[in-house]
């Protein structure tokens, strides 16, 4: 399967679009594409997955690690994989760069064009210089021009790059391109999917064929899969429009170790009969009544208190708080199992790659160990003076007082998110 990396010089140039314009011309021209993500991002690869009807992978060496990373880019599938940067190349703790070195994939920038001809390549060689001056082993290899028109423009650009950035295409000003956003970041690709024939239209204005001849293969890992021997357990995952934000890699480990069964929290559903619980991130701020009224998490309580595992993630956290109070200032009641009260705030409280180390063996983490992760939320947790934490933050804001991991009975709920390839969800089917 070979890969490229589209990349931004920033945040908001229009990167998913881009991605999503690629995909489907791929899929147009009848090639079998395969997308991804550089970081820790939920939002984009829900829009991935929707174009092309199969998970995107998420790559973040941070998370899961150099070898990690290879790995999850080798559970895809097809022929072609598109991996959408995040912010600007060269930005982040892990940054789209970063991904693109340990991966050895070109890169294909994408500029925005609107107001611009001669500067985009301008922009584009000062991008590919800096690798060099930076000692980095980035390839950056040509343009998609983003919001670019044709004629005059699209010509423009094209003539003014020089030998070795190729011109790959642009992607017009269409209307129908437009992705509603709101705090976190784009609506999921399931609420707010980017009209097929906007997308049809961009892609036929990038050149696929020139993209997929300097795509290249990225070298195998040596181990394919993290061992681990297969359980008898059963663990009940949540998956709605409040716990929306997991990794597939994540239920795939899962799934490899042991029974999965899904349930929607969202619609009232039964706790289903299972060893252990896993409520990712999400939106439980948006759900607030429904979860409060149906009944799913009053079971989800009672059942943690008789010492059933479960492990919640942000949005899960959240759940698994006495209170939850929305951007509305409604106080919703949750799951009751962990002694804090949360509320949404007007901003992001925490944005970055966090590491945490555990104080005692914990439901993720032997004694004295460091799991990295990622953090980004809007709410903040006003916990008791007796609350127990399982985590020192390393890297990171945690949850309070540089700790992390709330804990109670057998239950733990982070404001971090973690990756498979991290050895978390592993240390927690151990404990099952």
């Amino acid at each position: 399967m070979k890969g490229v990396v589209l990349a931004g010089t920033a945040s908001g140039v229009g990167k998913t679009v881009a991605a999503l314009s690629v995909l489907s011309g791929l899929q147009r021209a009848g090639y079998d594409p395969q997308p991804a993500k550089a970081g820790p991002d939920f939002i984009d690869p829900s829009h991935h997955a929707v174009v092309c009807d199969r998970p995107s992978r998420s790559l973040d060496p941070w998370l899961s690690g150099a070898e990690g990373c290879r790995r999850n880019y080798w559970r895809g599938s097809g022929d072609v994989c598109v991996v959408e940067g995040m912010m600007g190349l060269y930005d982040g703790t892990t940054s789209t760069a970063a991904v693109a070195e340990t991966l050895g994939l070109p890169v294909v920038l994408v500029v925005d064009a609107k107001a611009g001809m001669e500067s985009v390549a301008a922009t584009a060689l000062g991008f590919e210089a800096y690798a060099d001056e930076a000692g980095r082993d980035v390839d950056v290899v040509g343009v998609l021009a983003q919001r670019a028109h044709g004629g005059r423009h699209a010509d423009g650009i094209r003539e003014a790059l020089p030998e070795g950035l190729a011109y790959l295409g642009r992607i017009p000003p269409l209307s129908g391109l437009s992705i509603p956003d709101r705090h976190l970041g784009l609506h999921m690709g399931a609420e707010a999917p980017v009209d097929t024939g906007a997308l049809r239209e961009a892609s036929e204005h990038v050149d696929i064929e020139r993209l997929v001849g300097i795509a290249r293969e990225p070298p195998r890992p040596e181990v394919m899969e993290p061992s681990g021997p297969e359980t008898d357990a059963t663990v009940a995952v949540a998956d709605d429009g409040a716990f929306c934000f997991s990794y597939p890699a994540t239920v795939e480990r899962l799934r490899e170790r042991a029974s999965v069964v899904t349930f929607s929290p969202v619609a009232g559903d039964p706790l289903p009969a299972c060893d252990g619980v896993y409520l990712p991130g999400g939106y439980p701020e948006l759900h607030g009544g429904a979860l409060a009224a149906g009944g799913t998490l009053d079971e989800l309580g009672e059942r943690a208190a008789e010492g059933l595992p479960v492990l919640g993630e942000c949005g899960g956290l959240m759940a698994l708080a006495e209170t939850l109070t929305d951007t509305d200032g409604r106080t919703h009641r949750m799951a009751g199992v962990l002694p804090a009260d949360v509320r949404m705030c007007e901003r992001y409280q925490a944005l970055d790659h966090v590491a945490l180390r555990a104080r005692n063996d914990a439901l993720t983490a032997d004694a004295g160990t460091t799991v990295r992760g990622h953090e980004f939320h809007y709410s903040e947790a006003d916990v008791a003076p007796d609350a127990t934490f399982a985590f020192d933050v390393e890297r990171g804001d945690g949850i309070a007082d540089g700790k992390d991991g709330l804990t109670e009975h057998r239950t733990l709920g982070t404001y971090a998110h973690v990756h498979a390839d991290s050895g978390a969800f592993d240390r927690f089917l151990d404990r099952l």
